[in-house]
């Protein structure tokens, strides 16, 4: 009875990584600096204010967002947009696998048809600089 007790506690928690890419998520979303107030506001779910802020924490920690004074607390950025945020971590992926080329060729393989078009269109302007 124990065990089913911990898995419902289990799965009403979140991974640590979802709930950055949360608060990240809502920090691109906005049209400038958040607190960490309005970044609650804006997350889906209930989460404790002190959570946001920890988060938040971990966030600047890993430098991931910037924070600037704002009245007693602070407001926070993202250091990075959201494509170049992405991009980074693909490559982080592909850096620390063991097989690049299978890796790339999987990626590949699964991309739409429209994709495919605008990798190899990327792939070509790249080449002209």
């Amino acid at each position: 009875m124990g065990d089913v007790d911990r898995e419902g506690a289990d799965s009403r928690r979140r991974a640590r990584g979802e709930l950055e890419s949360g608060v990240l998520a809502t920090l691109w979303a906005a049209d400038g600096s958040l607190t960490a107030a309005q970044v609650n506001e804006r997350l889906p779910g209930d989460l404790a204010y002190t959570t946001v802020l920890t988060i938040l924490s971990r966030l600047l920690d890993k430098g991931l967002v910037t924070r600037t004074k704002a009245g007693r607390g602070y407001a926070f950025t993202p250091a990075r947009d959201e494509a170049t945020h992405t991009a980074g971590q693909m490559r982080s992926l592909l850096e620390h696998g063991s097989d690049r080329e299978a890796v790339l060729s999987r990626f590949v393989d699964e991309l739409s048809a429209d994709d495919e078009r605008l990798l190899q269109r990327l792939l070509g302007e790249q080449r002209e600089q």
